[in-house]
């Protein structure tokens, strides 16, 4: 179901996303379905999770529903405005697209349904100890969670020789956490050191990042959505030092070698079709479980790899 973003939409999203917290009201009563669209950070994945979305929900319902789509620029305060502008305009329903969004929608209304997406732990996001699958309130949605076990194997599968990894992430971000201490008690039990190396924001990147590649031998970054923002500056680091990378999502991959990878834009749909179920159908979001990716591909990139030297075994594919 995948499909490629053409030039044509990306700079329609691109010009149309921005925070703005001083929204007019944008609900009419038409008769249509009114969603509001908040993406917590532009870049590559959340991208195309936002276009799956928006294309399962008019594939359904054509011009009957309407969305306002707005990015929160990896900035809370805009965030939290965002949502609290979808509420007072008592729209349809909410998407909320990467964890912080969903935090910030959760926190603005128990009463209109939110359908997420992107979401690596729905548990942890919602700060929910007892998690059955099915939320109980008023949010439902998608995960990108891929197996982190597969991705530890990874590592060790390409690059056998490494003795310490440095698991590097946004400390800001619940997912990256919930992550983060997966893959290290998976690198416990498996005898392999590591060492964490957290950033608060965006701007600490480049001199963790240096930091952590002078001490380790291979890094892994999880889904981390300030981290895959900045994925150019975190490429030039990494190839100066030589030092290769597993990434937890395809999109930071332009800085890895590899990754165990989900197509963003599937589980952005199968959320638009869980929205459809809940406007066209009546289903409460709390009685709908949480789905996730059907499938998961082993991927490389084949600049990083010929540039570090890693050798590839036939059954990874080739990120394009």
């Amino acid at each position: 179901m995948k499909k490629t973003v053409s030039l044509a939409i990306l700079a329609m999203l691109v010009c149309g996303l921005t925070a703005c917290g001083n929204q007019e009201k944008v609900k009419e009563d038409d008769g249509k379905y009114h969603v509001g669209l908040c993406q917590w950070v532009e870049h590559a994945a959340l991208d195309e999770a936002t276009m799956g979305f928006q294309d399962a929900l008019t594939d359904k319902l054509g011009d009957e529903v309407v969305f306002d789509v707005q990015v929160a620029q990896g900035n809370t305060q805009d965030c939290q405005e965002i949502l609290n502008g979808f509420v007072s305009d008592n729209m349809d329903l909410i998407m909320a697209n990467a964890t912080s969004a969903l935090i910030s929608a959760s926190q603005a209304t128990n009463t209109i349904p939110i359908v997420a997406t992107s979401i690596t732990d729905y548990g942890t996001a919602l700060n929910m100890r007892e998690w059955t699958g099915a939320s109980g309130i008023n949010v439902t949605g998608t995960s990108d969670l891929a197996p982190i076990e597969s991705q530890a194997d990874m590592i060790q599968e390409l690059v056998p020789e490494a003795e310490k990894v440095g698991i590097l992430y946004c400390s800001a971000e619940t997912n990256s956490i919930y992550q983060a201490q997966k893959m290290g008690s998976i690198l416990t039990e498996k005898g392999i050191s590591f060492e964490n190396y957290t950033i608060a924001n965006k701007e600490e990147l480049e001199k963790t990042a240096q930091k952590a590649a002078l001490k380790c031998d291979v890094l892994y970054i999880p889904t981390d959505n300030t981290i895959a923002s900045q994925a150019d500056i975190l490429k030039e680091i990494l190839i100066s030092e030589k030092v290769p990378m597993i990434a937890g999502e395809e999109g930071l991959c332009e800085a890895g070698i590899a990754t165990l990878s989900i197509s963003y834009y599937d589980i952005g749909y199968t959320a638009g079709e869980m929205a459809y179920e809940i406007l066209a159908e009546g289903k409460e979001p709390g009685e709908i479980d949480v789905r996730y990716a059907e499938t998961v591909t082993k991927k490389y990139n084949p600049e990083n790899c010929e540039a570090l030297g890693i050798a590839v075994p036939d059954d990874y594919e080739a990120l394009e």
